[in-house]
């Protein structure tokens, strides 16, 4: 209200009153005027009833923001990232818990020539899912492979169970994992077959290794934590291998392992020098195991015996050296049963004798980048058998005891999509030499 119009208004109030006449009295219409004119006047000041439009103030325009990778918020509860050969992870803010899924093919074709025949064969080799990840905090981590393949399934067994364990690796120099996975035995067999060298193992590997069993297992890659320049396995399995079923007669697989890698960490569980090492690296590991009362022929693996149970004792020892481009891979394996054989009876009453295995054998393999995603590699195998054992292992040493192999690699995408070709010769002291050309696609998504 105008500030005039109310001193008026006071005044015109405060002014003395004559006595009451009998004319009619003006004052409540005078003071409703006043007050309608001020307010009036008041309303007018305030918005102007012809207001012209005024021009916006000028601002600044920006150009468009280039677009960029988005990424979660803080706060947000769940990331989701993805990368070719890594899958698919998902993970929360808080990391107590993560769940990753990749898949990997390998798709090969061999051909085969020997002194009377030909033969070709192209195949899915093998169709892996892997699961993985953490729950309740980062160091509780899980992990599952499932493998798909024809040449993947045992023969007693339809499991597709390659690996399923929990570990626990919060403390450096005492990580726990139970449940069934490689045994830490051999490092070729350790290595992981999505980063081989070669097309696959060598020839001493499958016979003389531990493969899988299911136990508990306590380790450290960085024990005393001297820069992982030192690292220790000890495990403790059944000693039956991957994917057994029903009660067994008691034993046990016990083994140790120790690693020196006294130039520090790198990356030993690979084949290959990828990363071109700036500095020469190198690993060396020994290893011992003991299988207790079991029932397959190879240790933890091969034929499952009817005839009763056999004691093994395993041996092995391993170098790793890479250097610019340039990787060194030499193994020794040393396997002895306790019996050559188990005598039984079988079907009808009819006596059945049952063989070990008992042997060893090395292998040195080599490679070089000769561009930076090609690589030229050669391999010298050798296997021995020990008399007295498996007549089956001893014809295997006679005839296919030598493997002399030569490659080619190129790593579209590392390890994780690679093509390979090998030549492999296999002869022995007697038979007939044969060839292989093998040519593989390995992709991992």
């Amino acid at each position: 209200m105008n500030v005039r119009y109310i001193g008026r208004l006071q005044a015109f109030e405060g002014a003395s009153v004559p006595a009451r006449s009998s004319q009619p009295s003006f004052r409540p219409l005078v003071v409703a005027v006043l007050l309608a004119t001020a307010s009036a006047q008041a309303q007018g000041q305030a918005t102007p009833p012809e207001a012209q439009p005024t021009q916006p103030e000028p601002t600044s325009v920006q150009p468009p923001a280039p677009a960029s990778k988005a990424t979660p918020a803080k706060d947000s509860p769940v990331t989701v990232t993805a990368a070719p050969g890594r899958g698919i992870v998902v993970k929360t803010a808080d990391e107590r818990f993560s769940f990753g899924v990749r898949a990997r093919a390998q798709f090969r074709d061999t051909f085969v020539h020997s002194e009377d025949s030909e033969t070709n064969e192209l195949q899915v080799r093998t169709l892996r899912l892997i699961l993985h990840g953490n729950v309740l905090a980062p160091e509780l981590r899980y992990n599952i492979q499932l493998a798909f393949g024809g040449n993947d399934f045992e023969r007693d067994s339809s499991s597709p169970i390659f690996d399923a364990f929990v570990e626990y690796t919060k403390v450096r120099d005492l990580n726990i994992r139970v449940g069934q996975y490689f045994v830490p035995f051999d490092r070729a067999r350790t290595i992981r077959e999505f980063a081989l060298q070669f097309v696959d193992r060598q020839l001493v590997v499958r016979e003389l290794t531990l493969d899988r069993d299911i136990g508990l297992m306590l380790s450290s890659s960085d024990l005393f934590g001297l820069g992982e320049r030192l690292a220790y396995n000890l495990f403790v399995g059944e000693g039956e291998g991957r994917n057994r079923f029903g009660a067994q007669k008691l034993g046990a697989l016990l083994v140790a392992r120790l690693t020196v890698r006294p130039f520090g960490a790198f990356d030993d569980d690979q084949e290959a020098d990828l990363s071109r090492e700036k500095r020469p690296r190198l690993a060396i590991g020994i290893a011992g195991a003991r299988n207790l009362a079991t029932n397959r022929q190879s240790s933890t693996f091969g034929t499952t015996f009817t005839a009763g149970t056999v004691d093994y004792t395993n041996a092995a020892v391993d170098v790793v050296f890479k250097y610019g481009g340039f990787s060194l891979l030499a193994e020794g394996v040393w396997r002895d049963a306790n019996v050559d054989s188990l005598l039984g009876t079988g079907t009808g009453g009819a006596a059945v004798q049952e063989w070990t295995r008992s042997g060893y054998g090395y292998f040195v393999q080599a490679g070089m980048l000769v561009l930076p995603t090609v690589e030229l590699v050669g391999r010298w195998d050798r296997l021995y058998a020990r008399g007295g054992t498996d007549p089956q292992l001893i014809q295997l040493v006679e005839t296919q005891g030598r493997q002399l192999a030569a490659g080619v690699n190129w790593y579209v995408n590392g390890h994780a999509f690679k093509v390979q070709s090998d030549f492999v010769h296999v002869f022995g002291r007697s038979g007939t030499p044969r060839h292989f050309i093998r040519l593989q696609l390995d992709a991992s998504f």
